[in-house]
Formats: structure tokens, C-alpha cells, sequence
């Protein structure tokens, strides 16, 4: 069924909007067929604050994309972060007629269609229910439960909320881009598809995303997405630290911060000096590196306190072996890696996006900076969670030759039923048999 199918991740990010265009290769790798960046002055923060400086940025990398691979590209999988998202675990159960017949994959997802009747906050949508452990007949712990025999079918869910205008916004800038959205996923989830491995993600890890305008985090153990956040702390705060407490403009205090700067001040030359051109006859600025490191850590440390927190208040701390993943832009700050590992105590590495890349002609690609783009367009391929491929495979095995209409599902069993009816259809057309 994925022979020959494309998707296009497009990643409205905060300082820049990218468009990634890829398909599978033989050997069950991602291959990147064309790429395009634009800058992003409609976003704030992860939220789209100018719809028209948004929609003029997507098109521009959109068509870039398009251009180089030669694709006419309509329909996206576009992510979604902000201060707005917010992540909960709520208890749902149904009861069963019978004890004598298996729980199927049909009772499963009627349990997760249910939790999309929650009562949640004015304003706010659902946007991914992801079920946690089942429990059946009060047996606990339970990750899959079909085949079981049981009554009473529980689980947690970890469901995840953003505010409807936000929403609103982004499906309206990409409309008027002349696009249409395939899927909404949350980012540091897309993210997680590029650069964590299946071993991580058992063995427990922490995905920290520093973008632009937000850091977004995803914790996951045994398999399962357990925590998700966003804080609204990213790397243009650390540009505007420099600006503000060295006196210099936005692009010089960008330039200082990617060049010279580090997230360890004690790692910096007390004698290096940098001379930054002045403005306007005015004469050249000298900046300690020093200086500038001091300013950066200082914003870091606050940064990692506010993830270390997070890892902490979810209860997962001292159950994650793989430790912390740190990607995205932000991740390329020099010795980040070593100021995580000092301050949280856990094992940490930076995360790129090549875990299912195959051979490119853009190495830029596998930089952190476009891991979330990369996931997008890998969510196309591969489900957030492993039992949903389980799941659709045994679906897929039960193929019949009457094809059912059936009522909207969630986006856990969605994919599921749209691809086995996708494939009874194919199999009608090609038998001409009705």
C-alpha cells in the first residue's frame, strides 16, 4: 500500500516555516525528495499571531519544496505547539455483554472513541487520545487486551488538548495557502518519530525540543507516550537576553549567540573578545565571550530547571535508562549536552533526525533544527503508537470482499480502518468484482 506514496511534513515553526517532501526507498527508509524554508513572521511562541506574513511563508517554502522534487504537493501533515497545549490522563471503562467471546480490536476502539465525549475546557479541542494501560476484569497493567477474555475493559488515557482558535488559525493559513491538513500532530511527538529509537522509547527517555519560540517535551516508557508539555521558553528568549544585556541588534545578538556562544560560561575564554561593526560611524563594539556565555547560561539553566521539573512532577525520573534526548534548533547551542547531564543527572545525547533516513543529496536535512519536519512526514508512514500497526495488520488479515460503511473513529483507530477499507476497494477495482 505505501509503494509510491509521498508525504509532505510542513512545520510552522516560530522562526522558520519548512516544508519536507519524502517517500519510502526500498530497503523501508525515508527518502527526502525536496525541501523548502522560509522565514516565519507570523508566529509567536508556536501560535500564529499574521495570518498573511504565515500564509506568504508557506507558500514560499512550500513552492520550493514542490519545485525541487518535482511534486505538485496538496495535502500536508502539519504539527502544532504553543503554550496552550495541555496534557491530561483521564479513566474510561465500558462493560462488555459477554465474558465468553474475545475483546477485539472493535471493543478497543470504542473505548477510545468514548473518551472524546470528555467534558474538557471551554474553548479547547481534543487532539490526540493515546491509550496508556488497560486493565481488564481489575487485572492491571495490561498494554494489549485483545484477545482477552474479559467483562470490564479500563485504561488511562493520555489526552491531549489545544485551544480551538489556534487550531482555527492554523487550518485557516494553510486553506488559504491552497493546501489541505491530512493530519494535526502534536510536535515534540512528530519529533519523537525522528530521532528516538524503539530501544529509547522502552527503556524510557525524554524528548526535550528546543525550538524557536517554545521547548517542547515528550516522555515516553515501555513504548507508551507518558507525558507531554510545552514551555513557552525557546531560543530567540536567549536572543533577546543578548540583545538586551549587551546592547547589540537582534541579527548581531543571533550571530553572537550561534557563533561563539555556550551554555557552560566556565568553558569560555575570559580573554576572547569579539568587535561586532557599529552603527552608523560609530565605532566597533568589543563583546566578552565571557560575557555572552554568562548571559546564555543563565537563560539555560532556567530552561532545563523548568524540563527537569516536568520529568520530576510526572513521576517518571528515576524510570528513564535512556535518559534525555535533546533536539531541535536550540540543541546546537555548544556544550548544552554537558549542562543537562550537570544539572539533571541523567544521561543526555543530541537527537538527529537520521534514525529512518536513507541516502540523501540534502545533508542539511539531518540537522536537529528540522527533526519535527522529518516527523511529520515519517507520522505519514508510521503510527505515534506501535499497537495501532499491530492493530491495522490484523485488520488488514481479516480483509473481506463486502466493504462496510463505517461511523468516524479516532485518530488511534482512524488510520487503522481508513487503510484496510483503502485496500478492500483497491482489491474490488483491480478484480472488477462487485
Amino acid at each position: 500500500m505505501e509503494k509510491g506514496k509521498i508525504v509532505v511534513g510542513l512545520d510552522i515553526g516560530t522562526t522558520k516555516i519548512c516544508a519536507i517532501v519524502g517517500r519510502k526507498n526500498e530497503f523501508g527508509k525515508l527518502e527526502v525528495l525536496g525541501m523548502g524554508k522560509a522565514e516565519s513572521e507570523g508566529v509567536i511562541k508556536g501560535i500564529v499571531t499574521n495570518i498573511d506574513k504565515t500564509v506568504y511563508a508557506i507558500e514560499k517554502a512550500v513552492k520550493e519544496a514542490s519545485d525541487m522534487s518535482g511534486i505538485d504537493i496538496g495535502v500536508v501533515n502539519v504539527g502544532i505547539a504553543g503554550q496552550h497545549i495541555r496534557s491530561t490522563i483521564h479513566h474510561g471503562s465500558i462493560t462488555r455483554s459477554s465474558n465468553d467471546d474475545e475483546i477485539s480490536i472493535e471493543d478497543v476502539s470504542r473505548l477510545t472513541e468514548d473518551m472524546y465525549r470528555i467534558v474538557i475546557p471551554p474553548g479547547s479541542e481534543i487532539i490526540h487520545v493515546m491509550p496508556q494501560d488497560y486493565t481488564v476484569d481489575y487485572e492491571e497493567g495490561i498494554k494489549d487486551p485483545v484477545g482477552m477474555s474479559g467483562v470490564k475493559l479500563e485504561a488511562d488515557f493520555h489526552i491531549i488538548t489545544a485551544q480551538t482558535s489556534a487550531i482555527n488559525n492554523i487550518n485557516k493559513c494553510v486553506r488559504r495557502a491552497g493546501l489541505e491538513i491530512d493530519n494535526l500532530i502534536l510536535e515534540p511527538l512528530a519529533s519523537s518519530l525522528a530521532v528516538l529509537s524503539d530501544e529509547e522509547k522502552e527503556a524510557g527517555v525524554c524528548l526535550i525540543d528546543i525550538g524557536g519560540g517554545t521547548t517542547d517535551i515528550a516522555i515516553f516508557y515501555d513504548n507508551i507516550i507518558r507525558h507531554t508539555a510545552v514551555i513557552p521558553f525557546g531560543g530567540n528568549i536567549l536572543t533577546n537576553d543578548i540583545q538586551t544585556g549587551l546592547m547589540v541588534m537582534a541579527k548581531q545578538a543571533e550571530q553572537l549567540k550561534t557563533k561563539f556562544g555556550k551554555a557552560i560560561a566556565e568553558e569560555a575564554n575570559p580573554n576572547e573578545v569579539v568587535s561586532i561593526p557599529g552603527i552608523r560611524n560609530r565605532s566597533a563594539k568589543e563583546i566578552s565571550v565571557k560575557n555572552l556565555s554568562n548571559i546564555i547560561q543563565a537563560r539555560m539553566e532556567e530552561i532545563v530547571e523548568m524540563c527537569h521539573t516536568e520529568i520530576i512532577s510526572c513521576g517518571f525520573e528515576n524510570r528513564l535508562a535512556g535518559g534525555i534526548v535533546i533536539t531541535g534548533g536550540g540543541s546546537q547551542l555548544n556544550s548544552l549536552k554537558h549542562l543537562v547531564e550537570y544539572m539533571t543527572g541523567m544521561d543526555s545525547r543530541i537527537g538527529y533526525p537520521n534514525e529512518h533516513l536513507g541516502k540523501s543529496k540534502m545533508e542539511a536535512v539531518k540537522s536537529p533544527m528540522y527533526a519535527t519536519a522529518v516527523g511529520l512526514v515519517l507520522a505519514g508512514f508510521r503510527s505515534l503508537d506501535e499497537r495501532e500497526e499491530r492493530y491495522r495488520e490484523a485488520m488488514e488479515n481479516k480483509v473481506t470482499v463486502k466493504v462496510k460503511k463505517s461511523k468516524p473513529t479516532s485518530d488511534f483507530f482512524s488510520s487503522i480502518l481508513n487503510k484496510t477499507k483503502g485496500l478492500l476497494i483497491d482489491d474490488l477495482d483491480g478484480k472488477n468484482e462487485y
